[in-house]
């Protein structure tokens, strides 16, 4: 470099150091826009989707009138039959409406109740740390802990709302002519409603989780002080989780209360058809399919990509490698849920448009086409966003990887080729997801040999039903289970406990697409209800019937993939929480009586807090058997059918359904939420370990069982409803009576064709009946078991360890056998 006219060394160093910055800002505003812009096309493209459903009259529309016209000439004709039935079906939709806005209203009081006194207690709690009191960690992660569960609430209840306003517009679009138009458009309908919640869920909750890391990173330096960053941002997840909880509980309780009472009321007791408008449940029933399997669903799934991502974060913050490599690296696996919002809206189209529904046969080909392209088109998009963003060798710890790597260090926290290690872990998840999904759709389709075995059970009655339906549940666990354990080894080979978190985020990239086709279920079962409670001609609850009935299975695939996440977002969390104990390997053994024991008790909590959900439905189903019962015994003419008769009260009957729900709900949410907070203050975080470890191994067991039984029994109902089922039986003289004979003496055995109100029908009714809390309630519940017990230690972690250098109030010594 020449002096005096040349360029100076500072300058040029100077020069070097801008641009440097310049590329820094730059990969940095593509990193944003990368996450940004497909969480503001998801919401655009749910509002999209809105307006398409919303164009649906649930007004009569035979010739191109305009619409009030049509609405002058149907109430001018109130006194026709079909007329009065379409004036049913929008007077039941008000009331289902109604009755889910009361519910959601009062549920969601008690909820920000919880947000507050729960939260203002996270700041004394969180802000103890190892080395004394930070109340700026305990306040900024109470914060994220509020806007977690308040956007939860929301996701909770844009999906009810659009339920609600979806069902009787699927009631409408069957109704159409021909008979393929009715098909394509009722499942354009219901399937538009489930995209609308899923795209809506998936783009706000990546918007606002990243605008709160934004917000987040004018408190901390990410290169110093990453870790203390994103153990704020878990609060996000932990309040997610634990309004999901609230909501599947509650929830559940609602629901199936309503449904079990009214099926054993209705069906069972006084033998009227199930959704019949003189059962004074019905209404409860259909508001519950919402409560239940949408907005619960809704904040379980939110919370799972919210503890998923915490998770992740938590883990990369410890990697010394990652963090200098820099925030669009440190934030990859938000580009993972990113990039699946993108792809889902994309294959979305197949489904509605290139290769729409045109008969029964084609609803559930239809379905699982899309998750299976949805599958493949993430795994396409993924290696080159993996390519991007991660660096080819990392060391997942506070070294680097030449120092900790290269001396001949053999560990999984060693990782080489970095985007390709990346890419096989988020597969592993995806492809392990959408294999979980098809095996869960074996066992609970009566398309398939394990539902029909179950069905053609009920020849003998009731209690071999049952036999059948929790032999196949228990089944049923083997291959996800041994799925599971095939990704956690894989992924954790590859990537070590940020391998695992990368696969959960894989098995949930799809989650537009997975809560589409969940919530599409809810809104079919409700179509049905209303049409059969609108009194419209058997050919619409023809169609609505073929359409629930693979929207039960789609729930039952919805659920396999919500509790294979589960296991794999527990198991990161458990992951986070180790690492941020600072817990060596050989701290976290089997031959420590600590954590042995704590173990033994942790596996434990899935079945405690199972009797306490099945028992609360039982309590309130039993409220509701004994009020259907009054009205039918206290109400002239009600039962009977009679002309004239006075209404059935379904404001009573929606009344038990939402107090029960409110009353049950909080002791099952308060034994998850303190039992690791009160093993990490007395025993220590070995102990929570153990615990954690228990409660996910157990969970995961009794939560597959449990879905599949219920799902299996509800479907084998409804394959003896559709005549499936054909049984030999003795044929009978018509003249005599007798049994015809053959010349051994045995019976004459000829097929026949088992329906609705026969024996067999009414002992898959019972079976049914006990499977719905199973499918619905506990089931479902233990997803969030599984990962609340996970964010809430992990999130309390430097409590814990400020206790006597983490060994709990008690001072347990750490001993092994």
């Amino acid at each position: 470099v020449r002096h005096g006219g040349g360029l100076s060394v500072a300058r040029v160093a100077a020069c070097l150091s801008s641009r440097h910055m310049a590329e820094d800002i730059l990969a940095d505003l593509m990193g944003s826009f990368l996450i940004v812009a497909p969480a503001v096309f998801g919401m655009i493209f749910a509002y999209w989707l809105f307006k398409k459903v919303a164009k649906i009259s649930l007004f009569r529309q035979t010739r191109e009138d305009d619409e009030a016209l049509l609405r002058r000439m149907e109430r001018a004709d109130e006194s026709g039959g079909e007329a009065d039935s379409y004036q049913k079906l929008r007077q039941i939709y008000r009331d289902i409406q109604n009755g889910a806005k009361a519910f959601l209203a009062a549920e969601y009081r008690m909820c920000l109740m919880f947000l507050t006194v729960f939260g203002f207690g996270m700041i004394f709690f969180v802000a103890r740390v190892e080395y004394g009191w930070d109340f700026k960690i305990g306040v900024l992660t109470a914060f994220s802990f509020v806007v977690g569960g308040i956007t939860s609430m929301v996701a909770g209840y844009i999906g009810m709302m659009i339920a609600v306003f979806t069902n009787a517009r699927c009631t409408m679009s069957a109704t159409l002519t021909p008979e393929a138009l009715a098909w394509k458009e009722s499942f354009n309908s219901a399937f538009r409603g489930g995209a609308v919640m899923g795209f809506a869920l998936s783009g706000l909750g990546l918007l606002v989780m990243y605008f709160l890391m934004c917000v987040y990173l004018s408190a901390f330096d990410v290169g110093s002080e990453a870790v203390k960053l994103f153990e704020c941002i878990a609060g996000f997840g932990l309040g997610g989780s634990a309004i999901a909880m609230f909501g599947r509980v509650g929830g559940g309780i609602y629901t199936k209360a309503a449904d079990v009472g009214a099926d054993l009321a209705g069906k069972v007791v006084a033998g009227i058809p199930e959704d019949d408008p003189r059962n004074p449940a019905t209404i409860a029933d259909n508001v519950g399919d919402n409560v239940g399997d949408v907005a619960g669903m809704g904040s379980d799934l939110f919370g799972s990509f919210a503890e998923a991502t915490c998770a992740a974060l938590v883990i990369a913050a410890q990697s010394h490698d990652l963090v200098s490599a820099g925030w669009d690296t440190l934030v990859f696996p938000l580009y993972i849920s990113a990039v699946g919002i993108l792809v889902c809206g994309a294959v979305s189209f197949v489904a509605t448009d290139f290769r729409p529904v045109r008969n029964e046969a084609s609803i559930e080909e239809v379905l699982k086409t899309q998750l299976a392209l949805t599958t493949l088109g993430m795994t396409v998009a993924m290696y080159p966003v993996c390519a991007m963003f991660m660096p080819e060798e990392f060391y997942l710890g506070p070294k680097t990887f030449v120092s900790a790597c290269m001396d001949g260090g053999v560990s999984s926290k060693c990782v080489t080729s970095g985007p390709l290690s990346a890419f096989c872990c988020v597969a592993a998840g995806l492809w392990g997801g959408l294999v979980i999904g098809f095996v869960t759709e074996y066992y609970t389709s009566h398309s398939y040999t394990p539902v029909r075995e179950v069905a053609r059970s009920t020849e003998t009655g009731a209690a071999t039903n049952i036999i059948y339906g929790l032999a196949l549940g228990y089944r049923s666990a083997i291959l996800p289970v041994s799925l599971l354990a095939i990704v956690v080894y894989l992924s954790f080979w590859l990537g070590d406990m940020y391998g695992v978190a990368l696969a959960a985020l894989g098995m949930l990239s799809n989650l537009a697409t997975c809560l589409a086709i969940d919530v599409y279920g809810p809104i079919c079962d409700n179509a049905g209800g209303i049409a059969e409670m609108s009194e419209l001609p058997e050919n619409v609850r023809d169609v609505t019937d073929a359409l629930d009935a693979a929207g039960n299975t789609t729930a039952a695939i919805g659920k396999g993939f919500a509790i294979g996440s589960a296991c794999l977002v527990g198991l990161a969390l458990f992951g986070a929480f180790v690492t941020r104990s600072g817990l060596a390997e050989t701290d976290v053994s089997l031959v420590s009586p600590l954590i042995f024991a704590s173990l033994t008790y942790g596996a434990m909590i899935p079945y405690w807090f199972s009797a306490m959900t099945m028992k609360s439905v039982g309590q309130a189903a039993n409220e509701m058997v004994k009020e259907v019962a009054r009205q039918f015994r206290e109400i002239p003419g009600l039962l009977e059918g009679t002309p004239g008769h006075a209404p059935p009260d379904h404001a009573r009957c929606i009344a038990i359904s939402t107090d029960a729900s409110l009353r049950e709900m909080v002791p099952p949410a308060i034994l998850v939420m303190t039992s690791p907070i009160v093993t990490g203050m007395f025993f220590g975080v070995e102990a929570v370990v153990g615990l954690l470890a228990g409660g996910l191994v157990s969970g995961v067991q009794l939560a597959i069982s449990a879905s599949n039984t219920g799902g299996a029994w509800d479907n084998a109902k409804k394959f003896v409803e559709k005549g499936g089922l054909v049984i030999d039986m003795p044929k009978i003289d018509e003249v005599t009576g007798e049994t015809l004979r053959n010349m051994d003496g045995t019976p004459v055995m000829v097929p026949v064709r088992q329906r609705k109100g026969g024996e067999c029908h009414k002992a898959a009714v019972v079976g049914d009946t006990v499977g719905d809390p199973l499918k619905d309630t506990s089931g479902p519940a233990l997803n969030i078991l599984m990962k609340l017990m996970a964010i809430i230690s992990l999130v309390f972690a430097d409590f814990f360890m400020s206790i006597n250098n983490g060994q709990g109030y008690f001072n347990v010594p750490r001993q092994a056998f």
